[in-house]
């Protein structure tokens, strides 16, 4: 059977692109084969519409499910909500509890306002910094979600994006006239910075930036960060959408011991339920008041409650500590297997959040038989690794295991230069194609 394959067909006839997200398009995984669609999932369990079971030990909600999917404490929160009513002519009273919750863990703090996306709160963030300045350009580093403020960067002439987003991205829809308003820097190079704030300095209202992704600050990066934005007046945001709650209990910049203005939270947030929250300084977030943001599903309830059970959990049993000993096994793992099958293998990421590349002149194809082969075996594996709660190190043990054969496969298919020839579809996409079929 392969029924997830069939309504993904019917699903590119109605749904532009085929899916809602990019990241769950299957050809970006394994076109054809990929199971696409799920019945249902429980810990690090996921079944297909077809009743396969498969431990997801690849992208894990995307990185949205930390503790796990359907999280019993969290689902048993929600529930209760639900029954209670989960939209009210009145405002939620959860709304004040994380308010102060977030402020708590994050003392530098004194303020809060709410999004249910990831996307959507760094739109607001950038809003309310344009508003606390008066002033338009950015100042980024990173990837800050789908829209216009963002993908302006785009509408320069050399593709600023591609070092920070997929490649081939274009900001077709995005108004001409923001062009020029968003100034890239590199990652660790103060330098690039340095010369956007000595050309523009008195122009920028933030500098946005995820204060770590794949590797962290050297020396004293974040620091001058910091330093060069005060110095320019223009509000420091670190986005923590992705980097919150996997090293620490609050975001990454916490064990980095530099504040922001502002930061930002989702994903990791509500455990799979819509929330996002902006922090910041009490001047800065004040400045919200002097614009219109404003939306009805950003006062629902589900969210707030959602985020307080997950929070709570993480004080609790100090999840950080377990994501970032599953992440550390699955890399020490994957290096191992590569020693041994001879595959060449670069590993990256902070553990929580762990990646490979395969090394060859085949391309994604490499990467495209891995997953065919740990499909097989009953993997949702992809060259990602995001650690959550619910991952035992007995499913990590066996993941691995499946794992070593699998590099076995892939290193003598590349040796043999069969690797193409044994693939059941076409190799993954490395980036953003459009699909027209």
């Amino acid at each position: 059977m392969r029924t997830g394959q069939d309504l993904y067909r019917k699903a590119k006839t109605l749904i532009p692109g085929g899916t809602q997200l990019l990241s769950k398009r299957p050809e970006l995984h394994l076109p054809d084969n990929w199971p696409s669609y799920y019945s249902r999932a429980k810990g690090a369990e996921v079944w297909d519409l077809d009743g396969r079971r498969f431990l997801d030990m690849g992208f894990s909600g995307i990185g949205s499910t930390v503790l796990g999917f359907a999280d019993p404490d969290v689902n048993a929160a929600v529930s209760k909500t639900i029954d209670a009513g989960s939209m009210c002519t009145l405002n939620s009273p959860e709304e004040v509890e994380l308010a102060e919750l977030l402020c708590s863990l994050h003392p530098w703090a004194e303020m809060v306002r709410y999004a249910r996306c990831g996307g959507e709160a760094m739109a607001i963030a950038i809003r309310i910094a344009r508003a606390h300045t008066g002033r338009e350009k950015i100042a980024f580093c990173g990837y800050h979600g789908w829209h216009d403020w963002y993908l302006s960067a785009n509408l320069a002439d050399d593709d600023v994006l591609d070092g920070h987003l997929l490649p081939g991205l274009d900001a077709k829809g995005v108004p001409r006239g923001l062009k020029g308003t968003m100034l890239p820097f590199r990652y660790n190079q103060i330098g690039d910075l340095e010369q956007i704030i000595r050309e523009h300095g008195s122009e920028i209202a933030a500098v946005s930036m995820e204060p770590m992704r794949e590797r962290g600050p050297e020396g004293d990066f974040l620091r001058q960060v910091r330093s060069l934005a005060t110095k320019a007046g223009a509000v420091l945001i670190f986005d923590e959408v992705t980097s919150g709650f996997r090293k620490t209990c609050g975001g990454i910049h916490l064990t980095f011991g530099v504040d922001p203005d502002m930061a930002v939270f989702a994903k990791a947030l509500g455990n799979g339920f819509p929330m996002a929250a902006i922090i910041g300084r009490r001047p800065v977030m004040q400045s919200a008041q002097t614009t219109f943001i404003s939306s009805t599903y950003w006062t629902e309830r589900i969210g707030p409650t959602a985020a307080l059970a997950t929070l709570r959990k993480f004080q609790k049993q100090k999840v950080h500590e377990h994501l970032i000993r599953m992440g550390t096994i699955v890399q020490e793992g994957w290096r191992r297997a590569a020693d041994q099958a001879g595959l060449p293998l670069t590993i990256d990421g902070m553990e929580p959040l762990s990646h490979f590349v395969i090394e060859s002149a085949f391309g994604e194809a490499p990467r495209t038989l891995y997953t065919q082969l740990m499909l097989e075996k009953g993997f949702l594996a992809l060259n990602k690794f995001y650690s959550m709660y619910a991952h035992t190190e007995e499913q990590v043990a066996q993941y691995l295991s499946a794992t070593e054969e699998a590099f076995s496969s892939v290193a003598r298919a590349i040796t043999e230069g069969t690797v193409i020839d044994r693939l059941q579809g076409p190799a993954a996409h490395a980036g953003f194609k459009r699909l027209t079929a």
